[in-house]
This record gives C-alpha cells, structure tokens and sequence, in this order.
C-alpha cells in the first residue's frame, strides 16, 4: 500500500522500550497538550483579537466556538476513521495537519479567515484527543498501562490552565497571531517524531460503515443552533429560521439514529440510567465551568483595565491545586463513592463562582486569585471519576462508544455555553445600563459634581456616561456569575440520579 510506504508497513518493528518508549510517549502527550491547550489559549485573547481585526467581542468570541464546535462533530467520526485507516495514521495526519492549520490562524487577516482556520483546526484537533490516549495505553505495556493513563491524564489538566497564561503572555508581548505560530513547529517536529518512533508498530485496519445520512444531520442541527446562539437573539431576523432548522435537524437525527443499524451516534446508550446521570452532569458541570473560563477575562480587559497577560493569570492559577490534587483525587475515587466526589466538586465550582458575584469594581488582583486558586482542586474532583462512572454503567462493549457520546456532549456543551454566556453577560449588561440611566437621568448632581470638579458640561456628561456603563458591565457580570452558579448548583443534584457503582470504577476507561 502507498501508506504504508509513508508510515511503514505494520507489525515488522519490535515493541517500543527505554528512551524510545519515553520519546514516544512524551510526543505524544504533546499532541493531546497541544489541541486542549487550544481550547483556552485564545480566550484572553479575544479583545485584542476583535479589535485587531475591527469587529465586536460578540464577534470575536466566535473564534472559541467556531473551534469547539468543529471538534465536537468530528468525535462521532473517530471511531470509523480508526478502524478504516488504523489509528496511528489518522493521529500523525491530524498532528501534522493541526501543525499546518495553525499557521494558516495566524496568517489571518479577517475574522471570516481566521474562523474558517478555527473550524479546519477544531475538525483536525477532534480525533487527537481521544487517538492520544488509545496509543499511549498502546505503545505501554500492560503492566505499565496506568503511566499512560497518568501521562494523559496531566496533558488534558494542565492544557486548558496553561492557555489563558501563555495565550495572554504572548498576545501582549508579541501579538496575537503567535498563539498560534507558537504551535506550528512543536505539532510539526512532534508530529513527525511520533512517524518516525512509531513507524512498523502495529495498527490493526477493519472494514467500516459510516452513517452518512446521520453525521449529516448531526452536523446540519448542530451548525445551525450554534450559529443562532453566536447570534443577537433581540436584532437577529435569522434566529426563527435557524431556530426551525435546528429543531427539525435534530428530530430527524434522532429518529435516524435510532432506526440505523450502525448509527454515527449510539443514542441507545442512554437507556442506562447510570450513563445518563453521569454523561448530563459532565456536559452540565462542564459548560458551566467553560462559561466562567470565557467571561472572567473579557470581564477583567473591558471593565477592570487588565492586560491579557494578567486576565491569563487570574485565570490559569488553577493550575497549582489541579496537578498537586490530581493523584490524591485519583486515589479517592477508589475507595470513596464517586457520586459524593463529583457532588462535592461541582458545588465546589459553584461555591467559587458565588464568591465571585460578590466582587465590586475595587476587586484587587489577590481577591480575585483566590478563588480561581481554590478552583483547581474542585475541577479534578469534578473531571477525573465523572467519565469514570459514566463507563461503569454501561456494558464492556459499550464503552468506546459511550466515552465517544460523552466527550461529544461535553465538547458541546463548552461550545454552547461560550455563547450562552455571552448573549446572557450583553443583554444584562444593556438592561442594567437601561436601569442605571433611568435612575441618573432624574437627578443633576452628579454631572454638576462632575462640572465643579473642573469639567465642561459635555465632559462632564461623558464622564457620567462612562461611569454608568462600566457599573453596568459590573452588575451584569455579577448577575452571569449568579446564574452559572444556579447551574452547578443543579449539576451537582444531577449526578446522584446515577445508581451507585459496584466495586471502583475503572478511571483508564475515561474520556
């Protein structure tokens, strides 16, 4: 075969050991560090981006969902892509291509350009994700498997802690387009490691079906409700069309789905109660924490005078207690009902959020660094056993495709709620803005303090003016905290509609 000449004919190269097996192992990783690292990285970058480009925030924040979504429809397809051309192909392809695309981001000099990159780069990013962990657990052997597991497991917590730092570090000192160009020669030169290592090694093929019609569906109602959630839901004449269009979309997926043999996405497994519970939960808990992870460094850069570099750093000091909690946390899942530790971190992440939405315009850095500080210990309670549960209640040979469904729901989740929460934060901000100037517009004396103080009426008008709105960004900002807040609050009720598991749950069957 032509790729065979490419990646090397299968089975003819013995099993990977000593430095090798670390090389491998640690290339690897990179490629799952690389592509949830993107996740985030752009977030605090979204201002300078919008600006650079001349478009509004609202618009800007479609560079983080336009790659969430495009990541989230390609996980149904992981599964026929690995067993069609054998799983070690298809990761070094997507590596090395994610390595390309990021050049062509950065490139960009208008939004349409730089989402088409964003939607290339979330289509090539999907299937490293789960790849990474199958060939990590693949190029160990067996008695070694759970330093896979580990290895994999800190690339996806320290991916997205890591982003808003870098992302806002680079976008400061050297522009926005590096948080892209930073990636292209660490997924090319890692990319070709892994070819290289790898090459011979086995990576088995089996004829595949892929349901066409149902990937088509999925793709038509997801693209259409996410495109109407990016969009103004009170000046958008779209939204009824698109509304329609997803409904219908989505109807017709799930008859589909649930009539074809070999579904894109095996809806049946939600007739395990378990699943459901658990799947719910995480797409919940997740969304919610994605939202806080998108508005906190708008907020800090549009209303409180930040930089990207430390709206990054409010936002990634998470980081600390995740990697030092995360093998506590592991050990716990094991001997603790895994229901009371997912409870506990998601009303965990509830808890930080309030704190939040007593926050005030004289919010010092300190302040608002320690709940993000105590965040990270929460999200690895939430993270590490809820895929694990989900796993333990469906059948072994359920389970690819139920990691596969949950990822999907979580992945979507994220993006849904980037703009949910952005709509919620730009109406609120309006109402309060309404609110505040009906109550000042009755009353001179502010401007007339403002004109004793030196100004000119017309200063002093926009003074007032600038006043009102950065106090209406601070109530509406408040209020969002509060309402992410009411939906950890139900997350963390969700998951104890899950049975509780027999024995402990297996945490390598996760993600």
């Amino acid at each position: 075969m032509k790729l065979d000449a490419f990646f090397g004919a299968p089975d003819t190269a013995p099993p990977l050991h000593g430095g090798r097996l670390l090389l491998a192992a640690i290339a690897i990783g990179l490629g799952n560090f690389m592509v949830v690292l993107d996740t985030t990285i752009a977030n605090v970058s979204v201002p300078t981006i919008a600006g650079s480009l001349g478009v509004s925030t609202d618009e800007g924040t479609w560079v983080i969902t336009a790659y969430a979504v495009a990541e989230a429809i390609t996980v149904p397809l992981t599964g026929w892509l690995t067993k069609t051309f054998g799983g070690q192909r298809v990761f070094i392809t997507c590596y090395l291509a994610f390595g390309v695309v990021s050049l062509f981001c950065g490139m960009s000099n208008s939004l349409g350009m730089l989402l088409f990159g964003r939607v290339l780069l979330g289509l090539v990013g999907g299937p490293i994700i789960p790849l990474s962990q199958m060939l990590l657990l693949r190029v160990f052997p067996k008695e070694q498997a759970t330093l896979g597991t580990v290895l994999w497991a800190m690339t996806s917590l320290v991916g997205p802690v890591a982003g808003p730092i870098l992302g806002g570090i680079i976008c400061d000192d050297y522009g926005w387009p590096w948080i892209f160009y930073i990636k292209v020669p660490m997924a090319l030169l890692s990319g070709l490691a892994v070819l290289l290592l790898l090459r011979g090694q086995p990576d088995p093929t089996e004829p595949a079906r892929i349901d066409k019609v149902g990937f088509g569906l999925l793709v038509v109602w997801v693209g259409a409700l996410q495109i109407m959630l990016d969009q103004d839901w009170f000046n958008s004449p779209e939204i009824c069309v698109l509304a329609a269009i997803a409904l219908v979309g989505f109807l017709a997926f799930l008859i589909w789905e649930l009539t074809d043999e070999d579904p894109v996405v095996d809806l049946t497994i939600f007739r395990h109660r378990g699943f459901t519970a658990a799947a719910i939960t995480y797409a919940a808990g997740f969304g919610a924490f994605f939202a806080t992870v998108v508005i906190l460094p708008l907020w800090l850069q549009t209303n409180l005078g930040y930089t990207a570099t430390w709206a990054g750093y409010a936002t990634g000091l998470m980081g600390i207690f995740a990697v030092l909690s995360a093998p506590l946390v592991g050990k716990a899942a094991e001997k603790v009902d895994p229901r009371l530790l997912v409870c506990l971190g998601v009303a965990g992440l509830g808890l930080t959020t309030a704190w939040r939405a007593g926050f005030d315009s004289d919010v010092t850095f300190a302040q608002l660094a320690m709940p993000t500080l105590v965040t990270g210990l929460f999200v690895v309670m939430f993270f590490v056993p809820v895929t694990g549960l989900a796993m333990a209640s469906v059948a072994p040979q359920e389970q690819a495709n139920a990691a596969g469904l949950s990822n999907f729901l979580r992945t979507l989740a994220g993006a849904f709620a980037a703009s949910i929460v952005q709509t919620v934060w730009q109406n609120a901000i309006r109402a309060k803005e309404t609110g505040l100037v009906g109550v000042t517009a009755h009353g001179g004396q502010a401007i007339q303090g403002f004109m004793a103080a030196g100004f000119s009426h017309a200063q002093a008008t926009a003074a007032l003016g600038l006043v009102t709105e950065g106090q209406s960004v601070m109530l509406a900002t408040l209020y969002t905290f509060s309402v992410i807040t009411v939906v950890f609050a139900c997350a963390a009720a969700l998951i104890w509609l899950a049975p509780k598991p027999q024995g402990s749950i297996d945490l390598s069957a996760s993600h």
